[in-house]
C-alpha cells in the first residue's frame, strides 16, 4: 500500500529531461525507492519513456549482487543501451559500487541518458563525487513521512485511522512501513531493526573501524537527548561515569559526523537575531523521525515538548526553511526559518496551560527588534494571539489548515 508523494514528485519533475544527474539522499527504509518506481510510472504513464529505455538497478537486491565497482556497473548500463534514443537510468544505493562517480560522470558525458541515483549518506554528494560532478547534480533530500502524508495514508488506502492520530504520529514517527504494524511492541522492534540496520551497514561496517558497543551507548544518548542544548562535555561525564575505559571529545565529535552523514540527525546552528548572524558553535540536533526515539529508548516515555519541537524542525526542513536556533541577549527562542532571505520567527509550546506559561512563550520575543513575523506553534485549539504575536495550533499548521508568513 502506498501513497503518492507528491510534493517529492512535482520538485524533481522539473528535472525528468535535465542533464543534471538527480541524486535522492535520505535515511533508509524512508521511501526513496519506492519514489524512484513513481518517477518511472510518470515517465512511462506521460509517455516520456518506453519501458525498454528505462534501465532500473537496485544494488541491495541479489540479482545484483555481483555489480560492486564502476568498470561492472558501467559493462552492465553499456550493453542494455541499444540506440541513441534517451534512455532513463536508475541506480538505487548506489553507494554500494565502489568508485560509482566515474560511471556516472562517463555516463552523463557520453550518452543520451537522464540519471537517478539514491543513497543513504549525505556524503554521496561530497568529497572525490563532489569535485569529479561539480554543477552537474541536484540533490533531492528525502525524509519520512509527515504527518500530512501519514493521514492520507491511511484516507487514500481506506484503512481505518488509528486512535488519537496525532498522538500516534508523535510517539511513532513516519517510517512508512511502521504503519503496517498496530501494537506498539511491533512497532517498537520494526524501528530498532531500522537503527540497528543503519548502524551495522552505514556505520560500524568493515571499513569504518568504529567499535559498535560503545558507538551504539553514544548514539542512543544522543538520540534520547534531541532538541536539547547540546553538550559534547556532558556526553563524554555520562559515559565516562558508567564504564571503565575513558571516551574523549574527538570521537564523539566524529559519532556525531557518522550520525549525520547517515541523515539519522540534523545538526543545528544558532543565529544571533541582534547581528543577523550565524554562529559557528553547534547547539542542538535533532533526529530525522521521532520513532528513532522510541527505538533508542529503553522506556515507554514520550516526553511531549521534545517530540513536538522535533516534528515542527522536521516539517521546516521538509517545506524548503533554512532552520536556525534564535538567540537573543535574553535567551533563546526555539527556530528561526528563513527562506529567499525572508524569515520569521518561532516558539514551540505543548500546552498554554495558564497565564504563566502564556506570559512566558509570548515574552521571549520582547527582546527582538525586527519586525518579522513571530509565531507560537502548540497543541491548544483556542486562537490566544497578541501583540503582533500570532498562535497557530500545530497539527492544523502541519496539516496546511493555515501558514507561517515571511518578511
Amino acid at each position: 500500500m502506498l501513497i503518492k508523494r507528491t510534493q517529492y514528485l512535482e520538485h524533481i519533475k522539473r528535472f525528468y529531461e535535465s542533464n543534471l544527474i538527480k541524486v535522492l539522499t535520505g535515511v533508509r527504509r524512508c521511501g526513496k525507492s519506492v519514489l524512484l518506481n513513481q518517477i518511472k510510472d510518470e515517465l512511462i504513464d506521460e509517455k516520456k519513456a518506453n519501458e525498454d529505455h528505462i534501465i532500473s538497478i537496485n544494488f541491495e537486491d541479489v540479482k545484483f549482487s555481483k555489480i560492486r565497482n564502476f568498470n561492472q556497473l558501467n559493462d552492465y548500463i553499456l550493453k542494455q543501451i541499444k540506440d541513441n534514443q534517451k534512455y532513463y537510468i536508475f541506480l538505487d544505493e548506489i553507494q554500494h559500487v565502489n568508485q560509482f562517480e566515474k560511471v556516472l560522470a562517463s555516463l552523463k558525458a557520453t550518452q543520451n541518458v537522464s540519471i537517478f541515483v539514491t543513497g543513504s549518506n549525505s556524503k554521496l554528494l561530497s568529497g572525490h563525487l563532489a569535485s569529479l560532478l561539480v554543477g552537474r547534480c541536484k540533490e533531492f533530500k528525502i525524509m519520512p513521512f509527515t504527518y500530512s502524508e501519514f493521514i492520507r495514508y491511511y484516507q487514500d488506502n481506506n484503512l481505518k485511522l488509528p486512535d488519537k492520530p496525532f498522538q500516534n504520529y508523535l510517539r511513532f514517527g513516519g517510517m512508512p512501513q511502521r504503519m503496517d504494524y498496530t501494537l506498539e511492541e511491533d512497532i517498537k522492534e520494526y524501528l530498532k531493526s531500522i537503527y540497528y540496520g543503519i548502524v551495522d551497514k552505514d556505520i560500524c561496517n568493515n571499513q569504518s573501524k568504529i567499535d559498535k558497543e560503545t558507538f551504539i551507548l553514544i548514539s542512543k544518548y544522543i538520540i534520547n537527548n534531541v532538541t536539547k542544548d547540546f553538550s559534547v562535555q556532558n556526553i563524554v561525564d555520562y559515559y565516562n561515569l558508567n564504564n571503565q575505559d575513558n571516551i574523549y571529545r574527538k570521537l564523539i565529535y566524529r559519532y556525531l559526523e557518522k550520525l549525520e552523514q547517515a541523515c539519522l540527525i540534523s545538526r543545528v546552528r544558532r543565529y544571533d537575531i541582534a547581528t543577523k548572524r550565524t554562529l559557528k558553535q553547534i547547539e542542538k540536533q535533532f533526529v530525522v523521525d521521532n520513532g528513532f526515539m522510541l527505538a533508542c529508548d529503553d522506556s515507554k516515555k514520550l516526553f511531549v515538548s521534545h517530540a513536538l519541537e522535533n516534528v515542527v524542525y522536521n516539517e521546516l526542513l521538509i517545506r524548503g526553511y533554512d532552520v536556525r536556533i534564535g538567540k537573543t541577549y535574553k535567551g533563546e527562542i526555539d527556530f528561526v526559518a528563513m527562506k529567499d532571505g525572508k524569515k520569521c520567527f518561532i516558539q514551540v509550546s505543548y500546552l498554554l496551560s495558564s497565564d504563566d506559561v502564556i506570559e512566558r512563550e509570548f515574552k521571549v520575543f520582547d527582546s527582538i527588534r525586527d519586525h518579522s513575523p513571530k509565531y507560537v506553534l502548540s497543541l491548544d485549539e483556542f486562537d490566544m494571539s497578541r501583540n503582533g504575536i500570532s498562535h497557530l495550533n500545530i497539527e492544523d499548521w502541519l496539516l496546511n489548515k493555515v501558514d507561517i508568513m515571511l518578511s
